[in-house]
């Protein structure tokens, strides 16, 4: 299986229980003069194309919490925005407690610990600790290079990941994160990891110059590792590094990821079929990037990963006070070319747009 048994019951159990009964309290829009107060905000005038928003606007509840528990990191990769947007930052943290409280006012049933460099948070065992024992599962993302020395702060679980960042083999890898020899470091990582009886993912970007042969490459090389999963998507123009001759614009991403549905059948990809077929260009979704929040060392950023317009003291005020009908493709210009999982694979979670198949198909690439 992709996943084990009982995180995913958890989570459909989940999805079930908030589509029938979505918090009210989160789906009020108190947004109106919100950009007013706002005097950096950049304000877009859309023509008539601009896009209806889905029904489900109206039940937003959130699927995964990207928790940055800090942005300072030991590389400087070229796509990454962080290191960039919030330089001002860069040596803060959040406490132990900040975290925990922000686990449980989302209460989401999956933590993504992001950043920065997670492994480089002094609490970051505490932290992954606390998170499972409220019963949630835990992505923890890193570069890898502090995996061996830090392991000692984890213990295995079926519901904790490691989740390492590979953007192809040792040569191109190593020169997107703009150092040598992290290729191998991230490696001997992996390696400790799984001999620990850790679960060990990892995370690719696909940029404009992504060899897609050289993904699978790196796909087939980590098998003898035992990796329990592998998760992909395309790179994204952050308003901080938006150099379009490394990002894609939504038919280069088409193109990239033609044969995504091969890959899938061969490797064990955590990438949905429904969110395939929408990065193919078979189906259209729309952005719900509610479902995959962002709480860092100013507050919940809004309106998502990857653009800040604002910072909200309280997940309700994010939810709320975010003018959602403004966000995704057809309505906001930084948005037309975004096909990045923390807008899309929620989508397909709630199953948005579905099709009758769609159900039998989920359900074959889990247990495949």
């Amino acid at each position: 299986m992709r996943f084990p048994l009982s995180m995913t019951a958890n989570l459909a159990t989940y999805i079930m229980k908030n589509k029938m009964s979505p918090r009210p309290e989160w789906q009020v829009d108190k947004s109106v003069g919100e950009d007013a107060s706002n005097p950096f905000k950049i304000i877009y005038t859309m023509n008539t194309a601009r896009r209806e928003p889905h029904p489900m606007i109206h039940k937003r509840f959130p699927l995964v919490l990207m928790l940055e528990p800090l942005h300072t990191c030991n590389l400087t990769c070229t796509g990454c925005g962080r290191i960039r947007e919030y330089e001002s930052t860069i040596t803060q943290k959040l406490s132990l407690e900040q975290c925990l409280k922000a686990v449980d006012e989302c209460g989401a049933p999956m933590v993504s610990i992001c950043g920065g460099e997670p492994l480089l948070y002094p609490e970051i065992g505490p932290l992954a600790d606390g998170i499972m024992a409220r019963g949630l599962s835990c992505y923890l993302c890193t570069n890898g290079m502090f995996l061996v020395k830090r392991l000692k702060d984890f213990q295995p679980h079926d519901h904790f990941f490691f989740n390492v960042h590979l953007d192809g083999m040792e040569a191109n890898h190593d020169l997107a994160v703009e150092r040598k020899g992290v290729f191998r470091e991230a490696i001997a990582g992996i390696q400790a990891a799984k001999a620990a009886g850790f679960k060990v993912v990892t995370n690719t970007t696909v940029y404009k110059e992504t060899d897609m042969k050289e993904i699978e490459e790196l796909f087939g090389y980590l098998k003898q590792f035992k990796v329990d999963g592998h998760t992909i998507a395309p790179a994204y123009g952050y308003s901080a590094v938006n150099d379009r001759e490394i990002f894609m614009t939504r038919e280069d991403v088409y193109e990239k990821f033609r044969d995504i549905e091969r890959l899938s059948r061969e490797y064990p990809l955590q990438t949905s079929p429904v969110y395939m077929d929408f990065l193919q260009g078979k189906r259209d979704l729309p952005c719900t990037a509610w479902g995959n929040p962002t709480y860092n060392v100013k507050g919940w950023k809004g309106p998502c990963y990857l653009i800040t317009d604002s910072h909200h003291d309280n997940f309700t005020d994010f939810m709320t006070k975010t003018g959602w009908d403004n966000y995704g493709p057809g309505n906001d210009p930084r948005c037309e070319h975004c096909m990045m999982h923390c807008g899309f694979e929620p989508s397909a979670a709630f199953g948005i747009n579905s099709k009758v198949t769609d159900g039998f198909r989920v359900l074959s690439w889990m247990l495949r």
